[in-house]
């Protein structure tokens, strides 16, 4: 099979993630369809017994309200991602590419393509071809680029660094006690959990992005405006939903190139409306993070005229020192309020 970085950014390789038996992978799937689809027939509902009928109901209405907890649960005990032994391990890896080692001797769970898995070992892989292709370390690649965009305070989370304002994580231990996070060293999977930062510098990075999505439709402002740190084009293909894909923070829904995308949708007159946005959950021992960019329905003659300049929006960062804390649904509600007092005035 051939894997392509596509694959690997739309989490389309087959990778695994944290998760090594095939089969539990299938079942947990199985069981998240289960609790999205309505119930076919009569039959289904007598043989799935009413037990199961009403714990399906519940994770629907969760699920759909982007906040899938326990019943009865605080926040930090809900995760059982959070139970495999490879999200403590304490290994120090010197490169990425010895990272590899982990995970690249084990099957594919299913041919490129096909099928949508996260995977933050895919993002592992990708990190290593930016370091074959650069020529330099991942790290220091990134450093650099967080560097350009003036993210001063996104650092590597290294546990030896002395770093300036680092906050301490928690988790609730098996008797529902508030405790200090494990040790852990993230070395493996730099590029899928392994930079700190701050609500400031995530909304640098949003907004760089937003104003690369927006600065092509400033045609008529007479090159006063600097290109967008990407290419216009570049942003919409990252924000471009992909066949065959999901996202388990917002059923609207779908993953796009690292980001997941809700898409501009409105069926009917007077009829729930979707706006269109993209946002990315982050989970760690201890912490968790969203990052949502609501891009704003700009409006043509006031884009003509130079009247408004990008970026124009509402972005959203919330870095919560918890672990397994639901934040995208949060982070949208926010968005919106936001969205509705500027059209408002």
């Amino acid at each position: 099979v051939a894997i392509t970085t596509r694959l690997l950014v739309s989490h389309l390789s087959g990778i695994r993630h944290y998760e090594k038996d095939v089969t539990k992978v299938k079942e947990e799937k199985e069981k998240a369809n289960r609790a999205i689809k309505p119930c076919q027939n009569k039959e289904q509902k007598e043989k799935e017994g009413k037990e199961i009928e009403k714990t399906d109901s519940v994770k629907l209405r969760k699920e759909h309200e982007g906040e899938v907890k326990n019943r009865n649960s605080k926040p930090g005990r809900r995760d059982k991602e959070f139970e495999q032994e490879e999200y403590y391990l304490k290994e120090k890896f010197e490169s990425v590419i010895e990272s590899l080692k982990i995970f690249k001797n084990d099957p594919l769970f299913f041919k490129p393509g096909d099928q949508f898995l996260y995977s933050t070992y895919g993002f592992t892989l990708l990190s290593a071809v930016v370091e074959r292709v650069s020529g330099q370390k991942f790290t220091d690649y990134m450093l650099k680029m967080f560097h350009d965009l003036d993210m001063l305070s996104t650092v590597l989370d290294d546990n030896e660094a002395m770093i300036y304002n680092r906050a301490r994580c928690y988790v609730y231990n098996k008797k529902g006690r508030l405790v200090n996070a494990p040790y852990v060293d993230n070395s493996y999977k730099w590029a899928g959990g392994g930079f700190l930062s701050s609500v400031g510098d995530l909304l640098k990075f949003g907004n760089a992005l937003l104003y690369s999505y927006q600065v092509g439709q400033f045609k008529n402002t007479n090159s006063k405006l600097l290109p967008g740190y990407l290419k216009p084009d570049t942003v919409a293909m990252m924000w471009t939903p992909v066949p065959k894909t999901e996202v388990s923070w917002d059923r609207d829904g779908k993953y796009a190139m690292a980001w997941a995308v809700v898409e501009k949708k409105q069926q009917c007159g007077c009829c729930r409306q979707q706006r269109h946005y993209a946002s990315h959950t982050g989970g760690a021992v201890g912490a968790s993070s969203v990052l949502l960019i609501l891009p704003e329905e700009l409006d043509s003659e006031a884009v003509g005229t130079g009247l408004v300049a990008p970026p124009r929006g509402v972005i959203v960062s919330i870095i919560c020192n918890m672990q397994s804390v639901s934040l995208n649904s949060t982070a949208l509600k926010i968005a919106r309020e936001f969205d509705k007092e500027k059209w408002a005035q």
